[in-house]
């Protein structure tokens, strides 16, 4: 018999870490590269957060905790999603894991039976069908496109929906596109799901606190009280507190669901780090002006790469709402080949291309169930972007 899981034959690895990890060996190996693909940002954790794992280390908590979570972190969470979303929930509803990955694959891994389907608005995160994947279930993609910019409708949404359908993933604003849904484009979509009752959502908030130009986060349970009993409201302190490899990710939702994602972490990860646990307790409690000065260095990048990539030759590239990516499209590139004799057949070929003979290292739009796309994190510097987004104007005007 096959030694390894069928399962495995259904999932891919993760294209974006597969861009970053090529990105950095080539830069080891000497070449000159330009990593745009890491959704990562550039800002170092913030010193008092540093320090309250420090404390933490100093005060011998470096034992096993709870499987999800210790009792101080549930309460900032509850607190945190009383403060920014008016949602309130008690400690017993809440999950901490490590990284908002693992809350996200554990709802799945504890609900999904074969054949039901989760419903996922594309361009999508790349994690979100394989890990449906991996627990049996079946992805079902509404694609959005660019003229609404990139954002499902709810005729849309109405019409994915079946008896088969158990979850609706929703992400906003959007990794990869930065796309933000307004209060009323969301009410419009919880409409929708209050007429299907079997239906529950998972919201990916991750992206929260990176939002620019006057856009008001809002997330489904806020818009649709009736929501609440069937939602579970995920995030973690990964991007707005530069705590990435921290891995902390958190969520509140329905008491049997937590346990039931309890149990699944008991068995495989337990506890998330207890060091960093304490970190993320200072970083929902503690001081929160930094974020507001991220966001303008964040909203000056954003605002020059989309600029600069607009000037670009075959290149459209719309302004997102938040968190620190922009979705160009390349639909006037394709069929054109390059200096190097690379032929741009698709997303793909056009991201090697430009790997390979301009050294930019971008992460293709099919990764994201949506092309021709690339997706650019703005999540570096401003030398870094302004010399990437050059190489890639030169790049389009040498395609043939």
């Amino acid at each position: 018999m096959p030694f390894l899981s069928a399962t495995l034959d259904r999932v891919k690895p993760s294209p974006t870490i597969a861009v970053s990890t090529k990105a950095r060996e080539l830069k080891a190996a000497g070449h000159d590269i330009i990593g745009l693909g890491a959704g990562e940002p550039d800002f170092d954790t913030p010193q008092n957060i540093k320090d309250a794992g420090i404390a933490a280390i100093a005060a011998g908590k470096t034992k096993y905790t709870a499987p999800d979570g210790i009792p101080e972190l549930k309460d900032a969470i509850c607190a945190k999603f009383k403060r920014d979303n008016n949602l309130d929930y008690a400690p017993s509803q809440v999950s901490v894991a490590t990284g908002g990955k693992q809350i996200l694959y554990n709802a799945l891994m504890a609900t999904l039976n074969p054949r039901d389907e989760v419903i996922i608005p594309a361009p999508y995160w790349v994690s979100y069908p394989d890990m449906v994947l991996l627990a049996g279930g079946e992805p079902v993609i509404v694609e959005a496109s660019l003229d609404t910019s990139f954002k499902i409708t709810a005729d849309q949404l109405e019409a994915a929906i079946t008896p088969k359908t158990k979850w609706f993933i929703f992400n906003s604003p959007s990794n990869p596109t930065g796309a933000g849904y307004t209060w009323g484009e969301l009410k419009a979509l919880t409409d929708v799901l209050m007429r299907h009752p079997q239906v529950w959502v998972m919201t990916d908030d991750m992206y929260e606190h990176l939002v620019y130009g006057g856009f008001e986060f809002c997330t489904p349970a806020q818009i649709e009280p009736g929501l609440y009993d069937r939602t579970l409201t995920c995030n973690g302190v990964s991007k707005a507190y530069a705590m990435t490899g921290w891995r902390i990710g958190y969520a509140a939702g329905p008491e049997p669901l937590i346990a039931a994602m309890r149990k699944v972490q008991s068995q495989s990860t337990s506890n998330p780090c207890s060091v960093s646990q304490w970190a993320a307790v200072e970083a929902l409690n503690g001081p929160q002006d930094y974020i507001a000065t991220n966001n303008e260095v964040f909203k000056r990048r954003r605002d020059m790469v989309v600029d600069m990539l607009n000037q670009a030759d075959g290149v459209t590239c719309p302004m997102p709402d938040g968190a620190f990516y922009v979705y160009p499209s390349i639909a006037g590139c394709m069929g054109k080949t390059s200096p190097g004799g690379n032929v741009i057949k698709d997303d793909e070929a056009f991201a090697t291309a430009l790997l390979e003979e301009k050294g930019v290292a971008v992460v293709f739009g099919s990764a994201f169930g949506l092309s021709p796309n690339f997706r650019v994190s703005y999540a570096t510097s401003d030398d870094a972007l302004s010399d990437a987004c050059t190489r890639i104007q030169d790049f389009c005007a040498s395609l043939q």
